[in-house]
């Protein structure tokens, strides 16, 4: 069989030799990677495509600071070590949104429903009681609500691709209750029982978080 007919860990391609494991260990132990390690957040969400608006996947951003105004995050289909890069968001203040030309803004997204409505969150460490990691991340959602991010996905493997295939694909958040219909309630409903949380307990403790204006392009 060759390289191209084998799959590994969901993606076309052989498995790694002996030698590949060796020599990533030893870059592991070697190199800095400090852009790596100025990730600071994990969130999980789901993403929708501008182009198909019903339809969504799973995502994990690992995000880090640029500065206090804009953030980047590294988009995976899953928190597992052999996850997909599946894309990148950025995420901007409304200070710098306003900055946009109007056609720019057309391709950023408001965070506020992903907030408000507890589909967005940070899963917790194993081991420390909800309610003090929920206070943390309650703070973050606090930040977020107000940001806009503009997310591209190059691998689309809701459709199954082995390989990151085609033109990449803008993307869009959740902005209204309904969207995604079946399909979405059955993956939020995995989601949830898979990482042990309840939405609609995060909905409500988030009730106190103000809603930002939305502004015109959204």
């Amino acid at each position: 069989m060759s390289n191209a007919e084998q799959e590994t860990n969901g993606a076309a391609g052989a498995p790694l030799t002996t030698k590949s494991k060796v020599l990533e260990t030893s870059a592991s132990m070697a190199q800095s990677f400090q852009p790596v390690k100025a990730l600071c957040a994990h969130l999980n969400a789901f993403h929708v495509y501008a182009s198909e608006p019903n339809r969504c996947v799973e995502a994990n951003h690992y995000c880090a600071h640029i500065n206090e105004d804009v953030r980047q995050c590294l988009i995976y289909d899953t928190p597992e070590p052999t996850a997909k890069l599946i894309g990148v968001e950025y995420m901007i203040s409304a200070k710098l949104y306003k900055t946009l030309h109007a056609t720019e803004r057309k391709l950023w997204h408001s965070h506020v429903f992903e907030v408000k409505s507890g589909m967005l969150f940070m899963p917790g460490p194993e081991g420390l009681p909800t309610g003090i990691w929920e206070e943390a991340e309650n703070k973050e959602m606090e930040d977020i609500v107000g940001l806009y991010g503009k997310t591209y996905h190059f691998w689309q493997v809701d459709r199954g691709d082995k390989l990151p295939l085609g033109e990449p694909q803008l993307m869009g958040s959740l902005t209204h209750e309904g969207q995604g219909g079946e399909a979405l309630k059955a993956m939020w409903k995995e989601r949830d029982e898979k990482f042990r949380i309840s939405t609609e307990q995060k909905k409500e403790k988030r009730e106190y978080i103000g809603v930002p204006e939305v502004h015109e392009g959204e």
